[in-house]
C-alpha cells in the first residue's frame, strides 16, 4: 500500500512526487512515455531553447554593426534549425536525468506503463495493480486533433521540435502563447507564416495591452494573421500544397496544430466528474470522487507549467495536514515572444467587470537607461491599481526579460503591496527592472523620467 499514486511525471506529477518524498509519504509515480511530460521534453524546454536560438540569430542579424562588430557578412549569415535542435537536446537530456535522479534521492518509486483507474484507491498498470492512500492525475493536455487527408503535414510540437528539414510555408493553428511563439519564431528565420485562430484576438487570457501589442508585432514581422476560424478538419480544404480558409488560399507546406488544448483522460472504471473538457476539481484540486486529486493541465484551471508544479505542491500539503490557499490569480502568466510579455493579476477587463475603481500607470521602457544600452527599448510596464489604497490589482510588462520581471511583480502581489511600496523600494541603476519604481510613481503622482 502507497501513500500516494502519481500518474504522470511532468512539472504537476514529478513536483508533487518529489515532495511527497521528501516528507516520507511512501509515493510512485506512473509514466507511459519519458520522465519529464511534454514540458521538459518537447514542449516548455525545446521552444524556449529554439527561441533563444532565433533571439540570437535576430540580434546578430539586426544590431551586429550597431553594436560596433564588423566582419559579420549577413549574405552568409542563416539559421540553422537541426543545429539549434541539438543544442536543445543536450539540455533536455540534462534536466530529465536530473528529474529522474531527484525522484530516486527521495525514495520515489517509478512505474513505467499506461495507468487505468480501477477504484478511488487503486490503478492498474501493466497488469500490475497498484494501490494507495490517494491519488493524483497529472496527465496533462493536448491539442484538440487536426483531421488532415496527408500524413505527415500537420504535427504538434513532438514533432517540430526534432530535426528535420523546416519548409517555407508554414500555417499554424491556434490563438494561445505557445502559437503566437511559434509564428513569430518560424517568422524570424525567414519562413512565411500564417496564424489561424478560433477567436477575434489571440491570447484570451491576455489583458488587451498585451494581446494588441503582440498582434501588431506579429503583423509587423509579415504574420499573415486569420482570426474567427476553427480548423479541426481539413480534409476539403487542402489542395495542391494550398488551404482554404474563409475564402483565403494559403501556401501550406505544413501545418502546426497548436489548437486550444483538452485534458488528457485515461481509461477509469469510476466516474469522475469532467467540466469543459477537463477533470473539475475543487479548491484543492480534488476530483468528485474523494481522495483523487486533477492538478496541472488536467483541470483546465491553467496551463502552465508553473501553474502545474504550485498545484502539485499545494495537494501534497494539503495530504499532509498542511492547509493553506492557492490564489491561481497570483500566478504569473509568461509569453516567451521577442519582446517577451508576461502578466499577473487581473486584466484591466476583469477590473472592470468587478467594479473597481482603478488606477492604471505606465512607463514605456524606451526612457529606461538599461534598456537603451541593450538596444531594447521596444515595450512597457502597466500597472492596475485601486485609487482608494493604492493596492496593486495587477501588472503587465513587455519588455526582453519580461518573464523573469513578472516575478518582482508575484512578491508585490504575493504581499499585497501597494503602489507607494513599489515606488518606495529602490532599485539599482541602470537596471530594466527600474521601471517598477518608475511606474510607481506615476502611479502615485508623475514618474521621474518620463
Amino acid at each position: 500500500m502507497y501513500d500516494l499514486l502519481i500518474v504522470g511525471s511532468g512539472p504537476a506529477g514529478y513536483v508533487a512526487a518529489i515532495r511527497a518524498g521528501q516528507l516520507g509519504l511512501k509515493t510512485a509515480i506512473i509514466e507511459s512515455e519519458s520522465i519529464g511530460g511534454s514540458c521538459l521534453n518537447w514542449g516548455c524546454i525545446p521552444s524556449k531553447a529554439i527561441l533563444e536560438s532565433v533571439k540570437l540569430y535576430q540580434k546578430i542579424k539586426k544590431d551586429a554593426t550597431k553594436f560596433g562588430i564588423d566582419g559579420i557578412d549577413q549574405k552568409e549569415l542563416s539559421f540553422n534549425w537541426n543545429r539549434a535542435i541539438a543544442r536543445s537536446n543536450t539540455i533536455v537530456r540534462r534536466l530529465t536525468a536530473g528529474v529522474d535522479y531527484l525522484l530516486k534521492k527521495n525514495g520515489v518509486e517509478v512505474v513505467k506503463g499506461s495507468a487505468k483507474i480501477l477504484s478511488p484507491t487503486s490503478l492498474l498498470v501493466e497488469n500490475r495493480v497498484l494501490e494507495g492512500k490517494n491519488i493524483i492525475l497529472a496527465t496533462g493536455s493536448y491539442s484538440k486533433e487536426i483531421i488532415s487527408p496527408v500524413e505527415g503535414l500537420v504535427i504538434g510540437a513532438k514533432e517540430l521540435f526534432t530535426k528535420r528539414e523546416i519548409p517555407q510555408n508554414i500555417v499554424i493553428v491556434g490563438r494561445n502563447p505557445v502559437a503566437v511563439e511559434f509564428a513569430q519564431a518560424l517568422t524570424l528565420i525567414g519562413r512565411d507564416v500564417t496564424l489561424i485562430a478560433n477567436a477575434p484576438s489571440i491570447m484570451e487570457r491576455a489583458d488587451v495591452a498585451i494581446s494588441s501589442y503582440m498582434t501588431q508585432q506579429l503583423q509587423k514581422e509579415g504574420v499573415r494573421l486569420i482570426f474567427n476560424s476553427e480548423v479541426t478538419d481539413i480534409t476539403n480544404l487542402w489542395s495542391n500544397g494550398k488551404l482554404t480558409i474563409e475564402g483565403n488560399s494559403i501556401a501550406a507546406d505544413l501545418i502546426i496544430n497548436a489548437n486550444d488544448r483538452i485534458a488528457n483522460f485515461i481509461e477509469s472504471d469510476i466516474e469522475i466528474e469532467r467540466e469543459n473538457n477537463f477533470i473539475k476539481s475543487d479548491s484543492n484540486f480534488e476530483s468528485s470522487v474523494k481522495g483523487i486529486f486533477a492538478i496541472g493541465d488536467l483541470n483546465g484551471k491553467g496551463l502552465f507549467a508553473h501553474f502545474a508544479s504550485a498545484q502539485a505542491l499545494h495537494v501534497v500539503n494539503y495530504l499532509n495536514g498542511v492547509e493553506g490557499e492557492l490564489d491561481l490569480e497570483k500566478i504569473p502568466m509568461n509569453i516567451y515572444t521577442l519582446p517577451e510579455a508576461a502578466q499577473i493579476g487581473v486584466t484591466e477587463k476583469i477590473a472592470k467587470e468587478r467594479g473597481y475603481d482603478y488606477k492604471v500607470s505606465q512607463f514605456p521602457l524606451s526612457a529606461n537607461g538599461k534598456a537603451q544600452t541593450e538596444g531594447n527599448t521596444e515595450g512597457f510596464i502597466r500597472i492596475i491599481s485601486e485609487k482608494r489604497y493604492g493596492e496593486v490589482l495587477g501588472i503587465q510588462i513587455i519588455a526582453p526579460n519580461a518573464t523573469d520581471m513578472i516575478n518582482e511583480a508575484a512578491a508585490y502581489m504575493q504581499l499585497e503591496s501597494t503602489i507607494y511600496d513599489i515606488a518606495n523600494t529602490i532599485h539599482t541603476h541602470p537596471t530594466v527592472s527600474e521601471i517598477f519604481m518608475e511606474a510607481g510613481f506615476e502611479a502615485v503622482d508623475r514618474a521621474i523620467h518620463m
